[in-house]
């Protein structure tokens, strides 16, 4: 009894002795590797922030992981944006209207009288059938455009409607089955990251990174409504029209102007917002044209000078036009209007913004001051009449602006032609050689 027993007690010991043995060197390797890491941490490593202070620094509306690269914004909203050429056929060349000119020109040969002018710029893809938004300079005066994707192909672009007043334009290919870029829907902040996509130069398409320095931009004298989005992503000849988008490529603004001394970039450029794009595209397609209100006053902002500490918002009425919408709600010379609808009217362009996207018939609730008492009155918006286009500024400098160029149109780069100083002494050499030519004969 006792035998088979001690049998039984040795077979079970013999059969955990495998798994004892198995945790046995286990354990001698888990003594070996803790051994080998105290050595090797004992070498110097690069200091590390403590993540205590990682998350004290971060932002609080960054993501956890940082973003290391933007290739997959940069795809999905670069097929979207096509690079646009404009020809535009003089009847005769600007030199042969010179008779010293046209005589060099006739002998040695010279210009035809039918010559092309090409510009450049870009634009994006807004609809599958063929729908592109672009500034309306860049084909301003155009006799054909031609719409270079970023696939390769071409196709010829009409014209669907242009809008001067906001510097943008809606042109149409026929082609289908194109990546419409989407939209942003959420409201931009100041400190986004910014893309701009183009065709600077003419070299291609491009990408440049920055950020959204402000939002709200008017006054600069460019469009008669601005609005801009100001952005330190750079911007050249040939963007115009072409595509800011954010870091998840969704498109925030049409690249239209910036500030600079040379023409090139210099960190302050200006894009349209998507939110006055959607109103004038949808415009531009239905009608072909942008139907605005219109009060019928002359106007300008109480802050006059910003080195006085005391000052007043408002906008103050300087004339009301016969018939307007304004002299039929009784609007006054010398009125105030301190709030449009409980929008406060810090200054004229923030009135003029309002009023402009309003359509006509629209009734608006204004509080103004008169003789130092608030009134209320209620004037219906009438459509806008037709005015005369906005002249483009160019690069000049101001010295009522501290020596800052005014903002220019950069996104025409244009075959480059003589200045008039070259002409003059092209014109004088001439002259002298036909003078030489004549006294030899």
């Amino acid at each position: 009894m006792s035998s088979s027993r001690n049998t039984n007690n040795k077979a079970s010991l013999l059969k955990w002795l495998p798994w004892v043995l198995l945790l046995l060197v286990l354990a001698a390797f888990i003594w070996l590797f803790t051994s080998m890491k105290s050595t090797s941490e004992a070498t110097w490593e690069p200091p590390r922030t403590p993540p205590a202070e990682q998350q004290a620094a971060e932002p609080v509306s960054d993501t956890p992981a940082p973003i290391s690269s933007y290739h997959n914004a940069v795809a999905r909203a670069s097929q979207s944006v096509v690079n646009i050429y404009t020809t535009q056929t003089m009847t005769e060349h600007p030199y042969m209207d010179d008779p010293v000119l046209r005589r060099f020109f006739e002998y040695h040969g010279g210009p035809s009288q039918e010559q092309g002018n090409t510009n450049l710029g870009s634009g994006v893809i807004v609809s599958e059938d063929g729908y592109i938004v672009t500034n309306a300079h860049v084909i301003e005066k155009a006799d054909e455009i031609t719409v270079a994707f970023n696939d390769g192909r071409k196709s010829r672009a009409r014209i669907i409607g242009t809008d001067p007043d906001s510097d943008l334009a809606v042109i149409k290919v026929d082609m289908t089955g194109l990546t419409p870029l989407g939209f942003r829907e959420d409201p931009i902040r100041v400190g986004d990251l910014a893309l701009a996509i183009g065709n600077p130069f003419g070299v291609g398409q491009t990408v440049t990174q920055g950020i959204i320095s402000a939002t709200g931009r008017t006054g600069l004298g460019v469009n008669k409504f601005e609005d801009f989005i100001q952005t330190d992503a750079a911007i050249n000849p040939g963007n115009s029209g072409g595509a800011l988008v954010d870091a998840h490529g969704e498109l925030v603004g049409i690249n239209t102007v910036i500030f600079s001394r040379s023409g090139g970039s210099m960190g302050i450029g200006f894009a349209i917002p998507t939110a006055l794009v959607e109103q004038v595209m949808n415009a531009l397609i239905k009608d072909g044209r942008v139907s605005r209100g219109w009060l019928g006053i002359e106007i300008q902002s109480q802050l006059r000078d910003p080195t006085q500490l005391e000052t007043s918002t408002g906008v103050e009425v300087l004339n009301v036009i016969d018939n307007s919408p304004a002299a039929k709600s009784g609007l006054r010379v010398g009125d105030i209007v301190l709030t449009i609808d409980d929008v406060e009217m810090t200054d004229a362009n923030t009135l003029i913004q309002y009023v402009a996207r309003k359509p006509p018939n629209t009734e608006l609730d204004a509080q103004i001051l008169r003789q130092g008492k608030n009134t209320q009155v209620k004037i219906t918006l009438e459509e806008r009449p037709a005015q005369e286009p906005l002249e483009r500024p160019v690069v000049l400098q101001n010295e009522s602006m501290g020596g800052m160029e005014q903002p220019t149109i950069q996104g025409d780069e244009e075959t480059p032609m003589m200045s008039k100083a070259e002409r003059d002494r092209m014109r004088e050499e001439l002259m002298k050689l036909f003078e030489q030519d004549a006294a030899s004969q």
